[in-house]
């Protein structure tokens, strides 16, 4: 289960229907609505500078929060659609959906790397470059990883990791049919220099020939 569940806060909407949702912009809030579950929906109101900072942090729509508002039980949402004003390209409207444990969403994932202590082509100081330090899957909201875990131990110079070289845990798929790659060990740039004109001395000779 993932360590940290981040908390979004907000206050029930009073008022509906535009009238409301144009006194609550003017009053610094991004109007929206919580719906899903086995609840009715409920108006809410996000304070302006938490939903645009949360916006501005990427992956959004991709996060799920923790969300509290007064008077009603916490409740895990993810969202669904941001609303933007057309010409500032700013927040106007929010809509969150409630998640049961069972339910089915796409979440990143970040990638951590193990046994690099012991990896041949680190050794031979070879470089380690993370293609993706995070992979979108297709989790269960009441079990998601923390992390996924790539073991690099043995990895020598020119390998390289594949989704379908890593463990995943149970229950969860990437959301990529492919099998992308995750990262891969590179030659040092020195020696990889030195490669590139041999390589190249190697040519001419035979160009010459």
């Amino acid at each position: 289960m993932a360590g940290e569940i981040p908390d979004l806060e907000a206050q029930e909407r009073t008022g509906t229907g535009k009238g409301a949702a144009r006194q609550a912009r003017r009053d610094g809030l991004v109007p929206g609505i919580v719906f899903g579950g086995d609840n009715d929906p409920l108006p809410i109101n996000i304070p302006f500078n938490v939903l645009l900072k949360r916006l501005k942090q990427g992956r959004f729509k991709s996060t799920l929060f923790n969300l509290k508002v007064e008077g009603h039980d916490d409740v895990r949402v993810i969202c669904r659609d941001v609303q933007r004003d057309v010409v500032k390209d700013l927040p106007t409207h929010v809509d969150l959906m409630r998640l049961r444990r069972t339910s089915k969403i796409n979440l990143f994932i970040p990638v951590e790397f193990v046994g690099e202590e012991a990896a041949p082509g680190l050794k031979k100081g070879g470089v380690l470059t993370a293609i993706r330090p995070e992979v979108e899957l297709v989790v269960t909201a009441g079990d998601i990883p923390e992390k996924i875990t790539v073991d690099v131990s043995k990895l020598n110079i020119g390998d390289i990791v594949h989704i379908s070289d890593v463990t995943l845990p149970e229950g969860a798929k990437p959301t990529i049919d492919r099998d992308f790659v995750i990262a891969n060990l590179s030659a040092p740039s020195g020696l990889k220099a030195s490669e590139d004109e041999a390589e190249a001395e190697e040519t001419t000779e035979a160009e010459e020939a």
